[in-house]
């Protein structure tokens, strides 16, 4: 899969197809393509698309396949950020943050991943379910604002407040502890719980989560009036 990400920071990845080939994308991503490009819509049974929603996605995934060479196909970031390729292998598997995955080749898959612990599922903000992308190939996924990376030894933490951590190698765990003392819980401004990657692996971080996003600008919104 050839492709190209431009426009940061409303950012677009523009893939281009040869005859044959096929890409799956999350449901709605795609923003234009070439007209000889087919579409096709699957669900991949009762299960995965009930673990999709769980995860954030929708329940279905699309897949475009080029019916001729030199076709291209667009799709665009949903927020201001940024699209980074992951390279899966066998050996090689990411957990990603729900609504996370933008697309990726037909021999990439797409499932679900549980936590294991039932607080980093119930406080740690990226939700009780996560996804797992496995198989071999390259993978898109869409970022909020700017993305950092820091590679963990065994054993190396990482604290990061919740809903910043974006991406991670699937060797990493994830729990969550309480911010420490109840004057910096209550006036801190951090919250109550903290997100802990453990290592070892990569763990990608992202500034900007949506959901800092809508908290920023809410109170900027105009109130209904009686």
């Amino acid at each position: 899969m050839q492709f190209k990400v431009v426009g940061e920071p409303m950012p677009v990845a523009i893939v281009s197809l040869s005859q044959g080939e096929t890409i799956v994308t999350e449901s709605g991503a795609m923003s234009w393509m070439s007209d000889n490009i087919q579409m096709e819509t699957k669900g991949g049974g009762v299960g995965k698309m009930l673990g999709r929603a769980f995860s954030g996605e929708s329940l279905f995934l699309n897949r475009y396949t080029a019916q001729g060479p030199n076709q291209e196909i667009a799709l665009a970031s949903c927020l201001p950020g940024c699209i980074r390729p992951y390279e899966i292998t066998p050996n090689k598997s990411i957990i990603v943050q729900k609504g996370g995955f933008l697309a990726a080749e037909a021999t990439v898959e797409l499932s679900i991943h549980y936590k294991k612990k039932l607080g980093a599922s119930l406080f740690g903000g990226e939700g009780i379910i996560m996804q797992k992308i496995s198989g071999n190939g390259t993978a898109l996924i869409e970022i909020d604002g700017y993305a950092i990376d820091y590679d963990l030894i065994a054993g190396q933490k990482l604290i990061v407040d919740t809903g910043y951590v974006v991406v991670m190698d699937e060797t990493c765990t994830m729990d969550v502890v309480t911010v420490p003392g109840v004057k910096n819980m209550l006036f801190g401004g951090e919250g109550i719980f903290n997100t802990v990657i453990t290592g070892p692996g990569r763990v990608t971080v992202q500034t900007m989560p949506v959901s800092s996003l809508a908290g920023t600008i809410i109170p900027f919104l105009p109130r209904p009036t009686k």
